[in-house]
């Protein structure tokens, strides 16, 4: 008996000692993806047409800099690598909680209408309450810093409002109508060309410096933002991906469906409504900031669930640092190609996007 026990209990330890061996590889694996990371971002500091050396880099970092080196890595890269990071960051943890909450593998802020939303409501402010005096530079004069105020409560609170609406609508429809995955997603695409519809038509009322404003906004850069800027995308970035990880389980749930999840006590509703609004909030911030940004909430997601699987202890973070090291990728890349660093990284996240993303959906019909 004792024998038979010990032949029972033999296969069960060595599961559990091999989930534990592949949860460490991951684990370790999450680390090394943060050193390639915190690489990529000194090589961004040092790379330009003012060229550094990594010494003088490190240096600067840890507060020897001095002269044109330091104002170059302090007052111009330095914010832009940052808000790279952060930008990647919000719109990869917006992107996986919409792709659980909808269960919808398409599901991301640009192809549920939500940045477009963000951007009709940005455009509207600029023309209507004239918010659009930010200007492309992180060294600004202290007339732009006080209009700075003015911009951060009428653009920033205008795309909110229109990334709400497409939120919204998209809860509504996916409720009440019991709307499959793809048509969803077609629901996001009208959404997305009636914001772009409304957008042409403030252009066309616009004056030519406003329509210049809008159409440089909606580029998709980095490089415009300052660290009060900065400050606000992380403050929320770090706030709803505390959310998100507290409810993780939730969302693992989530993901098995609606009835599972409500069989083991989740509120499926309260956790939807306060997952996407959240998961919007990050999303028009940094819309609001950097334009639109297409589709790396849409991709970092799957390249983390290829690496780490479903559970959403290790995708949330996954997704983060994958988000981050994508656009920081593209923002380099396409400073290094122009030099002027005048490339929206907006193009960029397109043309690596779409393909990888064909790939990876043709990865999953294979299986």
């Amino acid at each position: 008996m004792i024998a038979a026990s010990h032949t029972g209990l033999a296969p069960q330890g060595s599961l559990v000692a091999s989930y534990k061996g592949l949860l460490h590889r991951k684990v370790l694996f999450f680390f090394v993806l943060l050193i390639i990371l915190i690489a990529l971002a000194v090589y961004a500091i040092a790379a330009g047409t003012y060229d550094l050396s990594i010494l003088k880099v490190i240096q600067a970092l840890l507060g020897y800099g001095e002269g044109a080196g330091g104002i170059v890595i302090w007052n111009i890269r330095m914010p832009r690598i940052v808000a790279a990071i952060v930008a990647g960051w919000g719109l990869a943890i917006s992107g996986v909680a919409m792709q659980c909450l909808l269960k919808n593998p398409l599901g991301s802020p640009f192809t549920l209408g939500i940045s477009h939303g963000a951007a009709f409501g940005a455009a509207l402010a600029i023309v209507v309450l004239g918010g659009g005096a930010t200007q492309s530079s992180v060294v600004r004069t202290t007339a732009s810093s006080l209009k700075f105020i003015e911009n951060l409560f009428s653009v920033t609170f205008f795309a909110f409002l229109g990334a709400m609406a497409a939120t919204l609508v998209i809860l509504a429809l996916s409720r009440m109508k019991r709307l499959s995955p793809a048509s969803i997603i077609l629901a996001g695409v009208a959404l997305s060309s009636l914001f772009v519809s409304g957008t042409i038509l403030i252009q066309y009322f616009a004056t030519e410096v406003e329509i210049a404003t809008i159409v440089f906004w909606t580029f998709g850069d980095v490089s415009r933002s300052n660290w009060q800027e900065i400050g606000l995308m992380t403050a929320a970035s770090v706030v709803v991906t505390f959310y998100f990880f507290v409810n993780r389980w939730n969302l693992n749930a989530l993901s098995s469906g609606d009835e599972v999840a409500k069989g083991i006590g989740v509120e499926v509703e309260r956790v939807r409504l306060w997952g996407m609004l959240m998961a919007a909030l990050v999303a028009a911030l940094v819309t609001a900031f950097h334009g639109v940004i297409a589709f790396l909430g849409l991709l970092a997601p799957h390249i983390a669930r290829r690496m780490v699987g479903a559970d959403h202890r290790l995708l949330i973070p996954y997704s983060c640092i994958v988000g981050a090291l994508l656009l920081l990728l593209a923002d380099t890349v396409g400073r290094i190609l122009i030099g002027s660093g005048t490339l929206p990284v907006g193009v960029l996240t397109s043309f690596m996007g779409a393909p990888l993303f064909l790939y990876l959906l043709a990865r999953g019909y294979e299986k």
